[in-house]
């Protein structure tokens, strides 16, 4: 398939693949919502009301809580339940949080990766579910990120070589990552006891393309969104919560990983020791995306 453009520039679409799956985290660490389509947006996927990654669980004093601090966040589910989340975690009772809250519960300054952000305290209900699920001897509270009314974080902040353009909410730097299945298959068939997607927690999921291959779509047409492959995920301990248990090991995946996903060295500075699985991207244009969509690599000529 091709594009004309002007001066005699022809863009191909070269076809690479289809989305298998699209996944919205809306508190970050919890469970994933899969859905059919999303809104493809500056921020992020959105499914009606439910933004990736726009709700975070942080302490008294604003910092983060993920599972790198509290690993038993991953068995926390979220679903959409009309204007409301419902959260539902092993031992505890559901609970329904307002997506919308009123204006006069507090805007917390809050800490993510070293960067300031703020958030709506979600109320003292969901703290004290949180806090007792966790069984923390400090309160936890629920926050949320008003689009309207909040300034996001630049991803550049987080990692150099993102675009002065690319911006976050919760997420630690893309607003997009992408992974393949046939890369999780080739990871698989190194480990003893297999992983899945909930290990590394990507938005969009690709089939039908040799493993690794996501590694060098730089642009790629989705849908009706574009986006520019911007560095490849380094990843950490995070991926070595089992999402089954909310059990940290600090072992695999990450160890089999680093035996053959290191960066090459003139890399290290960016990565150092961290491998690499999934691309981050940026969003160029916004647009629709669905499960089935072709994803195309866009190649430029002329």
């Amino acid at each position: 398939m091709w594009w004309r453009r002007k001066c005699g520039e022809h863009v191909e679409l070269r076809k690479v693949g289809r989305v298998s799956q699209l996944l919205i985290h809306p508190i970050k660490s919890c469970r994933a919502i899969s859905v059919q389509e999303a809104e493809c947006l500056e921020l992020g996927l959105r499914h009606g009301e439910l933004w990736d990654r726009h709700w975070l669980v942080v302490t008294e004093e604003g910092q983060m809580v993920t599972g790198r601090q509290e690993p038993r966040i991953v068995l926390i589910s979220v679903t959409g339940c009309g204007d409301s989340l419902c959260l539902e975690a092993p031992g505890m009772e559901k609970i329904m949080v307002p997506v919308v809250q009123p204006k006069s519960n507090k805007i917390l300054d809050c800490r993510v990766f070293s960067c300031d952000i703020q958030g709506r305290d979600c109320g003292d209900e969901v703290s004290r579910w949180l806090t007792s699920y966790f069984q923390s001897s400090g309160p936890y509270r629920l926050v949320h990120f008003e689009p309207d009314l909040m300034k996001p974080r630049k991803s550049k902040n987080a990692e150099r070589p993102f675009r002065e353009k690319d911006i976050v909410a919760y997420p630690d730097a893309s607003p997009i990552m992408l992974l393949s299945e046939t890369s999780l298959e080739e990871l698989n068939s190194r480990l003893e006891e297999p992983v899945s997607l909930a290990n590394f927690r990507p938005c969009i999921v690709v089939s039908g393309c040799e493993a690794f291959s996501e590694d060098g779509w730089d642009d790629v047409k989705v849908g009706t969104a574009r986006l520019k492959r911007v560095m490849a995920c380094g990843r950490c301990i995070l991926t070595t919560v089992n999402p089954k248990t909310g059990v940290l090991t600090r072992q695999e995946p990450l160890d089999t990983l680093r035996t053959f996903r290191l960066s090459d060295e003139s890399l290290s500075h960016l990565y150092k020791k961290a491998p690499l699985f999934g691309q981050y991207y940026g969003v160029d244009k916004i647009g629709k995306l669905r499960v089935g969509d072709p994803v195309y690599q866009v190649v430029r000529q002329g």
